[in-house]
């Protein structure tokens, strides 16, 4: 019965470390940026690992003031684009340390 025990500490020490390991990355993930382009490199959103939005290149020759509906969709189209890499990137980088599980029971850990 003591055996069990000692495995349960074990089990409880790599859960602590992995909770460890994931804020760290957290904190290492706000660092990491990506971009996401639209209309070739007329606009081109960039967002880090946390999935925030830093800043928004838009090309003048973009700007049609005939026009703004394209350059919405094409502002829309670039963050979009942006946000979904920062997620894979987040998501590769999270399944590396939690070797695929994505949380307990399917639900995100709470870090």
């Amino acid at each position: 019965m003591a055996k069990n025990y000692g495995d349960m500490g074990h089990l409880m020490k790599r859960a602590q470390k992995m909770q460890a390991d994931l804020r760290r990355l957290q904190d290492e993930l706000k660092d990491r940026v990506v971009e996401g382009k639209a209309g070739g490199d007329a606009v081109i959103a960039y967002a880090n690992g946390a999935q925030e939005l830093l800043q928004l290149k838009i090309d003048p020759d973009a700007v049609d003031l005939d026009d703004i509906e394209e350059l919405e969709d094409l502002v829309v189209a670039a963050v979009r684009a942006a946000l979904e890499e920062a997620k894979r990137m987040a998501d590769a980088e999270t399944g590396r340390i939690t070797g695929g599980m994505g949380g307990m029971g399917g639900m995100p850990f709470g870090l």
